[in-house]
């Protein structure tokens, strides 16, 4: 029993020397300011994320979202990342068990008589070996691998968020490419018969021929600028029937169906705290997830460069039969109890620690890099709404004044106190100002959707399961205590 108690008293001394063994540490919260700089739309009304395109009023538009979520390639990519990353972590978590093995054979075999009659024998057993994981790698290599499938559960959920705000943008580029061309319509409307009635007092002399030519002209430009629109609003349609996978007619007859609208302003909860709404961004958990492996990995790195232990063991029986005569056996063994100790390998492990830590810090520099960015577009979006929102006021009061402008030229116009000039410059006036009302509310809503974007969409945090965010001087190691509960069981 000596060298087996010399074994295990090497075992046991690196085994707490390995317990000093602590993963690299940073300050995650300095990426992340105190408060949001930009005002907040409502004041920060409490609302629920996941139910936002709900509360929009629009069902073509869910029915959409899901038809695109469904139909998407990059759901199906996350997707399948997410099964890559889970059978990474099952093979990972299968190094910490013991492996069984089980083995059935069969030999027949005979000598010249009289030395030895014909033979047979039956041999079944059963092989079983475990590394026993005195510094930690496996287990480092499986909770990095359960680190990197919750980040790309959350690239799924990622992908989810972006691929509905791309319909959500493209669904109303089209409604506002709708009203404007129901805007235009009128309008060229109104200019196809102004231009009839120019051409009429030119005829009957009562008005130049240079001012029936001018009517006739704008007319043209408005019905140019008709179909101009009709061209956008088609080219709106392709794109959306590529993002949803419906077919064009069923879409148009569902757009026919539903009649345009824009919704009234989102209401989304935006905290005080930028930590609040961050923990919502799939992206940032995702960096942090990925931090969170890195970590695991320099600690298994680490524990390459410490002794192995392996155990292994066999049980069988075997039947032996000669002639007449059988004979039955049964056969076991326990070991050996192997130690492997790492002496020299040309630098290859201290190479592997030296990548490891650098793969970390860059973990480090790009989780960082995703709050700081994450912060920018709730920022930017926050600046969007504010604006958007101040100047809608005075949008229409632009249009409703010049909307009574063109109203008062055109009856001066009439009544020939007013050139065709000035009633066709009061037109395009009100025109612009009635296709600026659509421009600003379609900045608006994608105002609401980059913020919804920038919040996390939908995705609750809570619902994943959440690993401690390499919390201070806590070893990946086992603790001391295991190993009087391991060397018990073995003497």
């Amino acid at each position: 029993m000596r060298p087996l108690h010399l074994l295990i008293g090497v075992a046991i001394s690196l085994g707490l020397n390995a317990c000093a063994i602590y993963t690299p540490q940073v300050d995650l919260t300095k990426a992340a300011p105190q408060q949001w700089y930009a005002p907040l739309p409502h004041n920060g009304t409490l609302t629920n994320l996941s139910q936002w395109w709900d509360q929009l009023g629009d069902p073509l538009l869910v029915r959409l979202i899901a038809s695109a979520q469904n139909a998407s390639p990059t759901l199906a990519a996350a997707r399948t990342r997410i099964e890559q990353a889970h059978v990474t972590r099952v093979s990972t978590g299968a190094a910490l068990l013991p492996s069984l093995d089980a083995s059935l054979s069969t030999t027949k075999s005979s000598a010249q008589p009289p030395f030895m009659p014909e033979n047979t024998v039956l041999y079944g057993g059963l092989k079983s070996s475990w590394e026993i994981d005195l510094f930690g790698a496996n287990r480092a290599s499986r909770d990095s691998a359960q680190a990197r499938l919750e980040g790309a559960q959350a690239g799924w959920h990622e992908a989810r968020v972006a691929v509905a705000a791309e319909v959500a943008n493209s669904y109303y580029s089209l409604r506002a490419c709708e009203e404007l061309l129901r805007i235009t319509r009128l309008d060229a409307l109104s200019r196809t018969e102004t231009a009839r009635l120019s051409a009429l007092s030119a005829k009957a002399g009562f008005v130049a021929p240079a001012s029936a030519a001018l009517a006739g002209a704008s007319a043209a430009e408005g019905n140019g600028r008709v179909t101009q629109q009709q061209a956008q609003c088609d080219l709106n349609i392709k794109a959306l029937v590529a993002l949803s996978a419906l077919s064009e007619p069923e879409l148009r007859q569902q757009l026919n169906q539903m009649p345009a609208h824009f919704p009234s302003a989102a209401r989304i909860s935006i905290a005080s705290i930028p930590a609040q709404v961050l923990t919502q961004r799939p992206d940032v958990f995702n960096a942090e997830r990925e931090l969170v492996a890195a970590s695991f990995d320099v600690g298994g790195a680490q524990a390459q460069r410490y002794p192995h232990l392996n155990l292994s063991g066999a049980i069988g029986a075997t039947r032996f039969s000669a002639g007449s005569v059988t004979t039955d056996l049964s056969t076991w063994s326990i070991g050996p109890l192997a130690l492997t100790v790492p002496l020299f390998d040309g630098g290859k492990s201290n190479a592997n620690l030296q990548a490891a830590r650098v793969r970390y810090e860059e973990a480090v520099i790009k989780y960082q890099s995703t709050v700081r960015n994450a912060v920018r577009e709730v920022e930017q979006a926050l600046v969007n709404l504010q604006s958007t929102g101040a100047r809608g006021e005075y949008v229409i009061q632009a249009v409703e004044g010049f909307r009574t402008s063109l109203g008062g030229t055109e009856s001066l116009y009439q009544n020939g106190l007013a050139s065709l000039y000035d009633l066709e410059e009061s037109r395009r006036t009100r025109l612009a100002a009635e296709l600026a009302v659509v421009s600003l509310q379609q900045e608006r809503i994608a105002a609401w959707i980059s913020l919804y974007r920038a919040a996390g969409g939908g995705w609750d945090v809570t619902q994943a399961v959440m690993a401690p965010v390499i919390p201070e001087s806590e070893p990946i190691i086992a603790p001391a205590p295991f190993w009087k509960k391991w060397i018990d069981k073995i003497l």
